[in-house]
C-alpha cells in the first residue's frame, strides 16, 4: 500500500458509440472462445521466449503474441504521463486490486508519483483513450464498484474517512468517518478501501506504515462499524460478538483483503512473533484463524473461498481453499512434474474479480522469475511450462485447464513496480498489466531504471 496523491486534469466526453457496443451480441467464434471456458493453448510444453521482443508501437498500437496468438494493446507509453516527463505508468500494487469498472468500460493506471489516470476502454474494437486523472486525496489505491459503473471507493491520506468519487457527476463524497467510531492516533493512516460485491461493506488496515498496520476496520452501511486489533486480540464495534479472540496471536499487518461476500477478511502478517503466515477472520463472530499449513505467496479472495500456492514444490501447486475451513484444500493443477532446476523459479500475482458466488470462474494470474537476464532485449527464462506469462486456471472442478495467453515481456529487474503484476476485467475478457517489454521501452526519469509500461491482454 503507498501513499497517494491527486492532480485534477478536468473531465473530458466518452467514446460516442464503441462502449454501446459490447453489449452487442457477440459474433459465433467469440462465443465459443471467451470466458469461462477459453480457446487458449493448456499444454504443458515449454515455450521459449523469442530471440527479440515483439515491436512496438505508441500507446493505442496492438501486436499480437508470436507465441500464443493472443492480441495485446499498448496502454501507455512515455507520453501518456500526465506531468509530461516521461515516467512509467504501472497497474495497482497489488492483483487483488479492482481497477476496471463493472461493464469494462473504464480502467485506471497509476504513475510514480501517486496519481490515478481514468482511462475509456472500447473492448470491441480494442481501443482505449486517457480520460483525466482522478481529483481525489486518497491513500492506498482506489477500487471501483462492482455494481456500479462509475463509483470508485477510496480512503483520504490526511484523515481515516471512507469516501467515494462519482465518475459521471467528477464529484467526491464522504460514506463513513472512521473517528465516529473509533479514535485512531494520528500518526496512523489507512490503506485502499475494499469493497464488498454489494457495495454494503467497506474495509481498510490502519497503523503507521506497511508491515506495521494493526487495525482492521470494516463498516456496514446497515449495521454501522467493526474492528480488530492485531496486537491486543480486541475486537469491538456496533455489531457482532465483542471480546478477545481466542487464538494467542498477535501481530502487525502487511496486507489485508475482504472477500467478495464481505464476510470475511484475509490477513498477511507484517511484523510477527510468530512467523509470516496468514490469517481469517470471520467477520460476525470472534473466530479468527491462522493458516495450518502450504500458507506461502500471494493470494485471491472469491466470495467464500481464497485461492493461492502451496509453496512445497512447484509453483503452480495452487490451493482452493473454503474460507471457514482452512485444512480443506483442493489442488487445481494436477501432475505437476519437478522443473529442470531446484530454484524456486517464479512468483505470481492472482487476481479473480471474474467471479460469481459460487467461485467457480477462472483465476487469472502472471508470473515473472528473479532470474531474469537484465540485458535489455535478451530472451527471459523459460526453463518450465508457464514462465513469465499471463495465465487462467480453472476453479470448476470440471476439468483442471491452465490457460497460456501470452508471454509478459518483464525483466521484472526495474524494480517492483515493473513486475508483472495484473488485473483480470469483470467479465473475464481482458488481463490489464504492467511490463517493462525487456527494457526496451527507454530509460526511466532518473536512468536508474529503463521504464515501464501498461498493456492488455485479450483474453479468449
Amino acid at each position: 500500500m503507498k501513499p497517494i496523491a491527486m492532480i485534477c486534469l478536468g473531465l473530458a466526453a466518452h467514446f460516442p458509440l464503441a462502449m454501446v457496443a459490447a453489449t452487442s451480441p457477440p459474433g459465433a467464434d467469440e462465443k465459443m472462445c471467451g470466458p469461462p471456458s477459453y480457446c487458449a493453448r493448456t499444454d504443458r510444453r515449454i515455450v521459449p521466449y523469442p530471440a527479440t521482443p515483439p515491436t512496438l508501437g505508441p500507446a493505442g498500437s496492438i501486436i499480437e503474441d508470436p507465441s500464443f496468438g493472443s492480441r495485446i494493446l499498448r496502454v501507455t507509453d512515455a507520453k501518456s504521463d500526465p506531468l509530461g516527463m516521461g515516467r512509467s505508468m504501472m497497474t495497482p500494487s497489488a492483483s487483488e486490486q479492482n481497477p476496471w469498472n463493472t461493464d469494462g468500460s473504464k480502467f485506471y493506471v497509476m504513475t510514480p508519483g501517486g496519481q490515478f489516470v481514468l482511462y475509456d476502454f472500447d473492448p470491441v474494437n480494442l481501443k482505449t483513450r486517457k480520460d483525466r486523472v482522478l481529483p481525489v486525496p486518497w491513500s492506498g489505491e482506489p477500487e471501483f464498484s462492482y455494481t456500479q459503473p462509475n463509483i470508485l471507493y477510496g480512503m483520504r491520506i490526511d484523515k481515516p474517512v471512507f469516501q467515494q468519487y462519482d465518475v459521471s457527476s467528477d464529484k467526491v463524497s464522504r460514506v463513513h468517518l472512521i473517528s465516529d467510531c473509533l479514535q485512531v492516533n494520528s500518526a496512523d493512516h489507512a490503506g485502499g478501501a475494499m469493497v464488498s460485491a454489494d457495495d454494503q461493506r467497506l474495509a481498510t488496515a490502519i497503523g503507521p506504515v506497511q508491515d506495521k498496520l494493526f487495525m482492521i476496520y470494516v463498516y456496514d452501511r446497515k449495521l454501522g462499524c467493526r474492528w480488530y486489533n492485531t496486537q491486543t486480540g480486541e475486537i469491538g464495534g456496533k455489531w457482532g460478538p465483542m471480546g478477545t479472540i481466542a487464538i494467542p496471536d498477535r501481530y502487525r499487518v502487511h496486507n489485508a483483503r475482504m472477500s467478495k461476500s464481505g464476510d470475511f477478511i484475509w490477513i498477511q502478517r507484517g511484523a510477527s512473533s510468530v512467523g509470516q503466515h496468514w490469517l481469517v477472520w470471520d467477520l460476525a463472530t470472534m473466530k479468527v484463524t491462522a493458516c495450518p499449513s502450504q500458507c506461502s505467496g500471494h493470494h485471491a479472495m472469491g466470495y467464500s473461498h481464497l485461492v493461492g500456492p502451496s509453496g512445497e514444490g512447484h509453483p503452480l501447486d495452487l490451493l482452493l481453499r473454503p474460507l471457514t475451513s482452512l485444512t480443506t484444500m483442493t489442488p487445481l493443477v494436477p501432475d505437476l512434474q519437478p522443473t529442470s532446476s531446484a530454484r524456486y523459479w517464479y512468483d505470481q500475482h492472482f487476481s479473480w474479480n471474474y467471479i460469481n458466488s459460487q467461485d467457480t470462474t477462472p483465476v487469472c494470474l502472471s508470473t515473472y522469475s528473479d532470474s531474469n537476464p537484465d540485458t535489455p532485449g535478451a530472451p527471459l527464462d523459460t526453463i518450465a511450462p508457464w514462465e513469465n506469462e499471463v495465465l487462467c486456471v480453472e476453479t470448476d472442478g470440471k476439468a483442471a485447464n491452465v490457460w497460456r495467453f501470452a508471454h509478459t515481456y518483464s525483466t521484472a529487474k526495474n524494480g517492483f513496480w515493473s513486475t508483472p503484476r495484473g488485473n483480470v476485467s469483470r467479465d473475464g475478457r481482458f488481463f490489464l498489466f504492467t511490463s517493462d517489454w525487456q527494457d526496451q521501452l527507454g530509460e526511466g526519469v532518473h536512468k536508474k531504471h529503463h521504464r515501464s509500461d501498461v498493456f492488455i491482454v485479450e483474453l479468449r
